[in-house]
């Protein structure tokens, strides 16, 4: 078993909820290099020939089986792209653990980006978390640009959950997926920005099969002076239904942007575009305050609520 430095363990903590190396497979990427690895019967991990990232192969009918893929960086100025494929075989049942964390003492940006592609066969479910982190007190950034592509068979099902809430300078997250008759592709984004960070969120769906379905849900916080942008397009090339929403408090001088775009190709797509901004409610924030709570302690209660 590896042995973990301290940065190492908070990192790992942080973006996979791990306080050591999970049962199963998994594979431990460490300032730019694969540092250990465990593979099992249905789920294969294999390194790509150039060295840039990782093929997952999944066994037709895996069930109840889960495979962790982090990424933790602690070096100032190191920078990477990962391109990390998954094949994930008919009827199965899995979950994927992915994420990175970066902590940046130096002077030099840290940054990691990864390109992840999904293949999820026929009937196929799978449950996904990708979760990014960010900490350090010297004047290097630290940069997530991560990219990911789906691309579901029949009846196959997909849930993500994206969260970024704290220590990311820049972030430019990128989301594509294609979806064929009777598929599902659900996502929860959870982010929050503050000083002067900056975050893209941009999901483009294409929902290509009949009886596909979308659902894409971002709740987000913008305080001090950063600024958040998020675009949402859904593509219904097909008797569907999609529906994109985008729920944000903002504060200070903080800038939020939401961009939907809907492209309805055919008379029996249903597609739904909702987006609210806006500031914590006066009222909220009275009434914790006749609880004993400060109004910072208000404040932090209502947005854990949101982010929750």
């Amino acid at each position: 078993m590896l042995k973990l430095d301290e940065i190492q363990k908070r990192l790992l903590l942080e973006v996979a909820d791990l306080h050591t190396m999970p049962e199963g497979a998994y594979n431990l990427r460490s300032n730019g290099a694969s540092v250990d690895r465990s593979t099992t019967a249905n789920i294969d991990i294999i390194s790509k020939e150039d060295g840039s990232g990782i093929d997952i192969r999944i066994k037709p009918g895996t069930k109840n089986e889960s495979v962790h893929i982090p990424v933790i960086m602690s070096e100032s100025g190191l920078k990477e792209t990962v391109y990390n494929d998954f094949y994930v075989g008919d009827d199965c049942d899995v979950t994927i653990v992915a994420g990175c964390g970066i902590s940046n003492c130096g002077t030099g940006d840290s940054e990691h980006d990864g390109i992840h592609r999904f293949f999820v066969g026929k009937n196929s479910r799978v449950r996904y978390a990708e979760k990014h982190y960010g900490e350090g007190d010297g004047r290097g950034k630290r940069i997530l640009n991560p990219v990911t592509e789906v691309y579901q068979q029949e009846g196959s099902y997909m849930e993500m959950e994206m969260v970024q809430i704290k220590g990311v300078d820049s972030t430019v997250r990128t989301t594509k997926a294609e979806l064929a008759e009777g598929a599902t592709l659900i996502v929860h984004e959870r982010l929050m920005t503050h000083g002067s960070q900056t975050a893209v969120s941009t999901y483009e769906v294409a929902l290509n099969g009949e009886r596909s379905s979308t659902d894409v849900i971002s709740r987000s916080v913008a305080k001090d002076d950063s600024v958040q942008t998020f675009e949402a397009a859904i593509l219904g090339n097909a008797p569907c239904s999609g529906h994109a929403e985008c729920d944000a408090i903002i504060m200070d001088r903080a800038r939020v942007i939401a961009v939907p775009k809907l492209d309805a190709a055919n008379v029996d797509a249903a597609l739904i575009h909702e987006a609210a901004i806006g500031k914590i409610a006066g009222d909220q924030l009275v009434k914790l305050m006749s609880l004993g709570l400060t109004e910072q302690e208000a404040e932090e209660q209502i947005i854990s609520g949101f982010l929750r």
